[in-house]
């Protein structure tokens, strides 16, 4: 979880490590609040996204705290149907080929193939095969010693988390030790 007060000194690390892209997990305490936070901090740097979106409540909090851009563990059709009417980029979350291919279908931006961990880089190869037009990120389990082989292997975009952003560094305020492993993976 991220406190209130390492909003700012997380966006400023988060801008100057060269990422452009992050995502407020929508079941962290007061995601709305830090959404809204993190945006100001940024100073429109940063693209600022939900995550863990599972219902029509959650994503019109995001929206509300200006995320722009959906990502969820799942697919859900009516939250996949209302970004697609909003022109939000939308991205649910697959695993198995008939999982991925259903959110695809459904109108996903890319498809987050989570947890991307258990079967590794290869996996997203061999999906790529009968769907080379599905675009695909991979998430969970991406490090700096197997990201380029994630994009090798066929994936669109890659996602950290949890491996960068450690609960101890980030109540600790430990946000250089976050700037270097963002700059390693980058």
């Amino acid at each position: 979880d991220i406190k209130a007060d390492a909003a700012e000194p997380l966006a400023e690390t988060i801008v100057s490590s060269g990422l452009k892209t992050v995502e407020i997990a929508m079941n962290t305490a007061g995601a709305p609040d830090l959404i809204k936070k993190i945006r100001k901090s940024a100073k429109n740097r940063l693209m600022i996204g939900a995550g863990t979106i599972l219902t029509t409540d959650d994503l019109n909090k995001a929206i509300d705290a200006g995320a722009g851009f959906i990502v969820m563990p799942t697919l859900v059709e009516e939250v996949v149907k209302q970004c697609l009417k909003k022109s939000i980029p939308v991205f649910p979350g697959a695993f198995t080929p008939q999982e991925i291919y259903n959110a695809w279908r459904a109108g996903a931006t890319m498809v987050k193939v989570f947890p991307a961990k258990f079967f590794g880089p290869d996996y997203i190869k061999e999906i790529k095969g009968p769907f080379k037009d599905i675009e695909l990120l991979a998430c969970g389990g991406v490090t700096a010693d197997n990201i380029g082989e994630f994009f090798s292997c066929g994936a669109s975009a890659v996602a950290f988390g949890t491996s960068v952003f450690k609960k101890e560094w980030l109540e600790e305020k430990e946000f250089h030790r976050i700037e270097e492993c963002i700059k390693a993976l980058i």
